[in-house]
């Protein structure tokens, strides 16, 4: 009999128990940004006052450079580094600012989380189910070890939010390459609807 063909299961096992400790480290880890979050929210008087006071937390839960670069998709290499700058500044603020603005104080969402999934190496899905306000959301958190086992994008109801923002940010770059992206960025930055 060949040894070494039984050490294989071996490996694979083991490997696999490393994979489950990760995948349960980077659950816990978005669990207690999450808990986080909604401690700040509880404590907030305001809209803007909540979306500067998650700033801290989001910015360390969440990869926005990972989040703007995929959201600009293929364009973003046209970008320069100022540019680049630029349009991760604005993008930041405008998630911020769109989470924060989902809040109601005094309601917060009650959260489940689901076992979490390995799609491919280096990368983890939680999903979870939100009830907020009498409806029920089913909200994926992706997250990828290459950004420090970061949120790389969120998928609400089926919709990636990165998606979403590409087709925008698409049209605006061909209509007038980085610096209309950046300008429309500015735009929702500024003039938030």
């Amino acid at each position: 009999m060949n040894f070494r063909l039984l050490l294989i299961p071996a490996l694979l096992l083991l490997l696999g128990g490393t994979l489950c400790a990760s995948t349960a480290e980077v659950e816990k880890r978005l669990q207690t940004a999450v808990n986080e979050v909604l401690a700040i929210a509880e404590k907030s008087s305001s809209p803007s006052a909540l979306a500067e006071s998650l700033r801290p937390v989001l910015q360390k839960s969440l990869s926005f450079s990972a989040m703007t670069r995929r959201a600009v998709g293929p364009g973003w290499r046209q970008f320069t580094d100022d540019q680049q700058k630029k349009a991760t500044q604005f993008f930041t603020t405008l998630i911020i600012r769109s989470y924060s603005s989902k809040f109601t104080p005094g309601e917060y969402p009650a959260i489940t989380y689901k076992a979490a999934s390995t799609p491919a190496p280096g990368r983890v899905e939680v999903p979870t189910t939100v009830l907020y306000q009498g409806s029920r959301y089913n909200v994926t958190y992706r997250l990828e070890e290459s950004e420090d086992w970061r949120v790389t994008d969120v998928v609400i109801e089926g919709v990636s939010l990165i998606a979403n923002y590409r087709t925008q940010f698409d049209a605006a770059f061909k209509s007038g390459g980085s610096e209309s992206v950046i300008n429309a960025l500015s735009q929702s930055v500024t003039n938030p609807k």
